[in-house]
């Protein structure tokens, strides 16, 4: 998935992108990110999000997955290879990293971001 296919995939309610650190892009739901692609460096092409807590072990067992650098305490993983996971399958994935943050906010914040 790519720069372009990811922003317009993840026009949800509250979602904003923008470039930070220079190399990534990080897609964030009321200022908590939930998904960063990688735009530029080794890492280029990978994209990170969030992952359930009990399914992060089983993700980064996987080939083509790793604890995400920086954010894998969080229980973020990395998909290294993009060809390991077909586009719906990693759109999926994003999906539920959205959903995932955005059960984190205020219930105030989560009202105001109506589907």
């Amino acid at each position: 998935m790519n720069e372009n296919s990811l922003r317009e995939f993840t026009r949800w309610p509250g979602v904003d992108a923008e470039v930070k650190w220079q190399d990534d892009l990080v897609f964030s739901v009321a200022g908590k990110m939930f998904c960063v692609l990688c735009l530029r460096g080794a890492r280029a092409g990978s994209v990170s999000f969030k992952v359930e807590d009990e399914r992060f072990l089983e993700f980064t067992g996987q080939p083509g997955f790793a604890p995400a650098p920086y954010l894998a305490r969080a229980k973020w993983v990395q998909v290294t290879l993009p060809e390991a996971v077909p586009d719906a399958g990693l759109r999926a994935l994003v999906r539920r990293s959205y959903e995932l943050v955005r059960a984190k906010l205020t219930r105030k914040q989560q009202h105001e971001l109506t589907d």
